[in-house]
């Protein structure tokens, strides 16, 4: 199988000179160019101070790019943020394609906080996601998932917690507030798919000085399925407490609620111990702060505090 090349600084500059009227001449040095660190997951690349470069590594996200085209054009009339659009799309290499995306106003979220009008605006980002129609999203090729087993992730969770415990990361004993009988009472219920952005976190999130969630980036995750994994990607982004209130805001019930709370908080346990074994390449810093963000206790947790105990809850 051949390798697929890596793109360099040389290779990004010779496109943008192909592709944007204003990159310059042959001669000339063109737009500044540099690459977008946060998450270090994608070959991006910023451009200038107007757009982003994004640079599909493979076959598999190629097509993960090229859906995601069409996808965008489907879910924005439903959306009250915006959505990037492309302003060139193509291939930088055989078989591999590119987008030349406008920047969309704002910081990420990772480094701006959301306020309470922010809030809504994410309630109104999961209220657009449920009213996208389901079978035009298919027809794209947006694939269906079947929701997450909380029972089998907690199981996991509790192994992972005893290794975060031994490392002085983590309390282990928290995660026994999510006892067998609460995971299976939170499993998804049927015919509940939605489509679902599935990477909600903070750097996808574009965020206003004044804490309005402006916009929304990366769709090439996008899936049909539990809706509770959105809000599970909210509380890693702006914490538990802001996310079941966005998501109770969208109108969704105490279980959905939920059941995203303990998947995020699960998932968080999982990875952060994946880390400490070399088996996770995210920041350490980040999935530090995305474990506090989870585990922020959430409104009802602080009143059966209060009460003396979960036999309230």
């Amino acid at each position: 199988m051949t390798q697929a090349p890596t793109p360099t600084a040389d290779t990004v500059r010779h496109l943008v000179r192909s592709l944007l009227k204003d990159g310059g001449t042959t001669d000339g040095p063109g737009p500044e160019i540099r690459p977008v660190t946060e998450g270090g997951e994608h070959a991006t690349w910023w451009v200038g101070s107007r757009h982003v470069l994004r640079l599909a590594p493979d076959h598999a996200a190629t097509l993960r790019q090229r859906r995601e085209l069409r996808l965008r054009d489907l879910v924005r009339p439903y959306l009250p943020l915006a959505v990037p659009a492309s302003v060139a799309h193509g291939e930088w290499a055989p078989g591999l394609a590119y987008t030349l995306d406008t920047k969309l106003p704002g910081r990420s979220g990772e480094d701006q906080d959301v306020s309470a009008v922010g809030e809504a605006d994410l309630a109104g980002l999961l209220t657009g996601l449920r009213e996208v129609p389901a079978r035009q999203a298919e027809s794209l090729g947006v694939p269906r998932t079947a929701p997450r087993s909380l029972e089998t992730l907690r199981r996991t969770a509790e192994q992972a917690a005893e290794r975060l415990a031994a490392a002085d990361e983590f309390d282990a004993a928290r995660l026994h507030q999510l006892t067998q009988p609460g995971a299976i009472q939170l499993a998804a219920q049927s015919a509940t798919a939605v489509l679902v952005h599935h990477g909600l976190k903070g750097e996808h999130l574009v965020v206003s000085a004044d804490g309005r969630v402006r916009g929304v980036l990366d769709w090439t995750d996008a899936t049909l399925g539990d809706p509770a994994e959105d809000i599970a990607g909210l509380a890693l982004a702006v914490g538990s407490p802001a996310a079941v209130r966005a998501a109770t805001l969208a109108g969704y019930g105490a279980r959905p609620c939920l059941r995203g709370l303990w998947l995020a908080r699960c998932d968080t346990v999982v990875r952060l111990a994946d880390h400490l074994k070399g088996r996770d390449t995210g920041p350490l810093p980040l999935l530090r702060a995305q474990l506090r963000r989870t585990w922020e206790a959430i409104l009802l947790e602080r009143v059966t505090e209060l009460r003396g105990g979960d036999g309230e809850l």
